[in-house]
């Protein structure tokens, strides 16, 4: 299923507003789950907090519904981590999974949106080009 909320103050994304929807929508949940992206490690943190559960991070594999697998020291090694939290919070490294080919597109829910909580305010965007390819987002890194 996926849910809706059209209003103006959602345009640009701000993590406030965002968290405080995704919180509002999150009963009945076990597992609330973001892209290990600038958006999703923005937005994840403020959810958790207003749950009061701890935040699980750029996950690689889910051994269980409680018990997922996250590097560690800058990728060197790798944790086993299990949450005993009610609600899961967790972000996810995408290119860590293989992607679903099957099952389509889920169901289009019109939900109400939240007020504009008016804590933040998006006063320009930078967008900086490299030559070089973004590394964490690659399935393959070769150096040498």
């Amino acid at each position: 299923r996926v849910k809706v909320a059209d209003a103006d103050h959602y345009a640009e994304q701000g993590a406030e507003n965002v968290a405080a929807l995704v919180v509002a929508q999150a009963g009945g949940y076990t597992h609330l789950l973001a892209p290990a992206t600038t958006f999703g490690k923005n937005l994840m943190p403020r959810v958790a907090a207003l749950l009061d559960v701890a935040q699980i991070s750029d996950i690689v594999a889910v051994e269980s519904a409680d018990t997922f697998v996250r590097p560690i020291y800058a990728g060197n090694a790798l944790a086993t981590v299990r949450s005993v939290d009610a609600v899961r919070v967790i972000t996810v490294r995408t290119t860590a999974f293989e992607p679903v080919v099957d099952g389509g597109a889920g169901a289009v829910e019109a939900i109400e949106a939240g007020a504009d909580l008016g804590l933040s305010t998006l006063v320009g965007r930078e967008l900086t080009k490299s030559e070089r390819p973004e590394l964490a987002g690659a399935r393959i890194i070769v150096s040498g």
